[in-house]
């Protein structure tokens, strides 16, 4: 176990540094006003080149240095192949504050369900109005707190699975059923449940070729917990979106049910991956059901044994017995890079400078940079 203080950490050689982090790079964080959004922002100031919290974003990635980086909510826009590059190319290729540069030769984004019209009233609110609770994912516009993967090795495009389109009522046992009102109806109405997908952004399985070895990113973001009411709707999806790839890593009887957006059914295919992501939900605080993530971190195949912590997020919270493993400024373990048993874990961290550090400007509030942190883990094949 590593306790990341410093501003920068090494990758040993012959290991592979895998790394998410929650960017904040969507429209909400470059206006007043959620009223103001239009839906493009992300787009304007990435171009420019010079925007201060996408510097920071660049900043901190150069600090850490991942080989391979999932990016939640990047906004996936018509424009996303030409904003990844430019974030390339402008933010993460030119030193920032005299770092080292970095390069992504490769990276992978798609569609994702926030924004996109349901077509149904999902929110109850007697309107069927395309956007925010009535969108597959709640946003203002689609593509909003969209995915992106970044990498130094090539990506097996042509055998990504994704799980956009999967709908939540074909999940065997899932907690759909039980969104209920305080009278004990459903929730949803019986339209709702037909076309209400599970996956609020989507869940991603992309190969990368890792010097002759095959190493499966499997990404997603769940939606947060909280943000409804006495039905739980939204804890009950974040509990069943990651139990998703519970279900996809075990064996056919459990996995047997899950089919992708080409039609290809059946759960895992590979033997090395990482799941990535922002997954909202921590086995021991906040408001989500834990079994659903106490259920992913205990699967045989999963390697949760050295858990990425920081000395500043334990000063951050002192007193708190969890808060060196916190990945969020709100206090919560809720970004989670977990490595298949296959790989050997080496070291691992969370970027959080502690306050009397220069660099603790790169993450001083969510205008800085975003109110979650970089994790990393350096793992080796076996």
């Amino acid at each position: 176990m590593t306790l990341f203080i410093g501003c920068s950490s090494t990758n040993h050689q012959g290991t592979i540094r895998i790394a998410t982090f929650n960017v904040s790079m969507e429209a909400t964080n470059y206006v007043e006003q959620i009223s103001d959004v239009e839906g493009n922002e992300l787009s304007k100031y990435i171009t420019e080149g010079n925007h201060p919290q996408i510097k920071n974003i660049a900043e901190i990635i150069q600090r850490t240095q991942p080989d391979i980086i999932l990016l939640n909510e990047f906004d996936y826009l018509p424009s996303s192949k030409t904003d990844i590059q430019a974030f390339i190319d402008k933010y993460l290729v030119m030193p920032q504050s005299g770092t080292q540069a970095i390069d992504y030769p490769y990276f992978y984004a798609a569609p994702v369900n926030t924004g996109i019209d349901s077509g149904v009233d999902l929110d109850n609110d007697g309107v069927a109005s395309g956007v925010k609770g009535d969108a597959f994912g709640y946003g203002l516009y689609p593509g909003q707190y969209g995915m992106v993967v970044l990498s130094k090795y090539p990506i097996n495009e042509s055998n990504v699975r994704t799980f956009q389109t999967f709908l939540w009522k074909d999940m065997p046992d899932n907690l759909l059923n039980t969104v209920k009102n305080e009278d004990g109806t459903q929730y949803y109405s019986e339209e709702a449940q037909q076309v209400l997908r599970l996956s609020s952004k989507s869940h991603w399985d992309i190969p990368i070729e890792v010097d002759g070895n095959k190493l499966h990113i499997l990404a997603s973001h769940p939606t947060p917990p909280v943000f409804d009411g006495p039905e739980n709707r939204n804890g009950k999806r974040n509990h069943d979106e990651v139990r998703f790839w519970r279900d996809y890593l075990s064996a056919a009887a459990e996995s047997s049910y899950i089919y992708d957006d080409e039609g290809e059914r059946g759960g895992f295919k590979g033997i090395h991956f990482a799941i990535v992501g922002d997954l909202n939900a921590s086995s021991d605080e906040g408001d989500g059901l834990k079994s659903g993530i106490k259920g992913l971190l205990n699967h045989p195949s999963v390697n949760d044994s050295f858990t990425p912590e920081s000395q500043a997020a334990k000063l951050h919270t002192p007193g708190n017995t969890f808060s060196a493993s916190h990945t969020a400024f709100w206090r919560m373990r809720a970004d989670y890079v977990l490595p298949s048993n296959s790989l050997k874990i080496i070291e691992s961290g969370v970027f959080w400078p502690d306050i009397k550090d220069p660099i603790y400007r790169l993450i001083k509030d969510r205008k800085s940079s975003s109110d979650h942190r970089l994790v990393w883990v350096d793992v080796e094949f076996m």
